[in-house]
């Protein structure tokens, strides 16, 4: 019997990717990008879990079966939580992972290595037939690396070491990284209420 499709309200592949390695063939992981007449969701949002709902129910609408969409950033407490739901544009560009990772050095530049602590959140939201059911969050705790570091992963990785360690999420790789991160704790969340719904 083919797994069951589970649908994933985002056209960042490297985010599927991700959820992909964590699910394994438990469920066949689709995205936006397999629906081409998806329409782009306004992020409108002021919280990860407004924003990831929004997602979910638009798409929801648009399809049979379960959407999962996931709203996920960077909260650095010497920010005051920044860039938090604003993560993906912070240095000005959506998506710009080099203008991020510039514009965090550089609010960090004068932080001191025992106020650098920072978490990865993650909010998930399943829904179905236009209307959110539930949602999960998954929370990974760290601290901001003076310096970048390693090539792996996406995003703040190459900024971010996960509490225990010393190197940072790029440089820990996509196997560490799915056992500790953010997304890896929520998706083990909806994969536990899944396991008790039909399809």
């Amino acid at each position: 019997m083919p797994a069951a499709p589970l649908i994933i309200a985002t056209r960042n592949s490297h985010k599927t990717s991700e959820i992909r390695q964590i699910v394994g063939a438990s469920f066949q992981v689709l995205d936006a990008n397999d629906f081409p007449d998806f329409p782009q969701v306004d992020e409108t949002g002021t919280t990860f879990l407004e924003n990831a709902t929004l997602k979910a129910e638009a798409i929801s609408s648009r399809i049979d079966g379960y959407v999962l969409s996931d709203d996920s950033g960077l909260e650095v407490d010497a920010l005051h939580g920044a860039p938090g739901v604003w993560s993906s544009s912070y240095g000005g560009e959506e998506g710009n992972h080099a203008s991020n990772n510039a514009r965090l050095l550089e609010e960090m530049k004068n932080v001191g290595a025992e106020n650098r602590s920072a978490r990865f959140v993650c909010t998930m939201v399943i829904a179905r037939d236009g209307k959110a059911l539930t949602n999960f969050r998954g929370t990974c705790e760290g601290r901001i690396l003076p310096t970048a570091a390693g090539c792996g992963g996406f995003g703040y990785d190459p900024l971010f070491a996960p509490q225990g360690h010393e190197l940072s999420f790029a440089e820990l790789g996509a196997d560490i990284k799915n056992q500790l991160s953010h997304r890896a704790r929520a998706l083990a969340q909806v994969l536990e209420w899944l396991k008790q719904q039909s399809f």
